[in-house]
């Protein structure tokens, strides 16, 4: 059984495990970055399986006019059982009054259709267009 909490302290360990379960170890490199990170996101939702980390959701903004769901992943063991869904409907119903929500991910198939079926549009097909820098 999958427990949901929200805005819950989550120690290092467990968010390392998570990270590096989905190659994201860019962040993992820097645990005390990750940790501020977390904590002063706008909102945070992580997923467990007993005591183990298995999915987190974290979103930054103003909450009032933009939302930008920064990190959204799901432990490789558990992923295909809804936790991504179940924490992105958590995310866009605490948000709803909120007119701009993005997002920039990886451009997959199966990545592209699961933004798309929470009506989420891709900027390459429509009239808007997205820039980003990397350091």
């Amino acid at each position: 059984m999958i427990e949901y909490k929200k805005d819950c302290q989550i120690d290092s360990k467990n968010l390392k495990a998570l990270y590096d379960s989905v190659g994201w170890t860019a962040y993992t490199q820097d645990l005390i970055g990750l940790e501020k990170a977390i904590t002063h996101s706008l909102y945070v939702v992580s997923a467990w399986y007993k005591d183990q980390l298995v999915g987190l959701i974290r979103v930054v903004g103003d909450g009032y006019t933009i939302l930008y769901i920064q990190d959204i992943l799901i432990h490789p063991d558990f992923q295909r059982e809804k936790i991504g869904t179940v924490l992105m409907r958590d995310v866009l119903e605490t948000f709803k009054h909120v007119r701009q929500k993005v997002l920039l991910t990886v451009d997959a198939p199966d990545v592209r259709g699961f933004y798309e079926s929470f009506g989420f549009e891709s900027c390459d097909r429509g009239s808007t267009v997205a820039f980003y820098k990397e350091f």
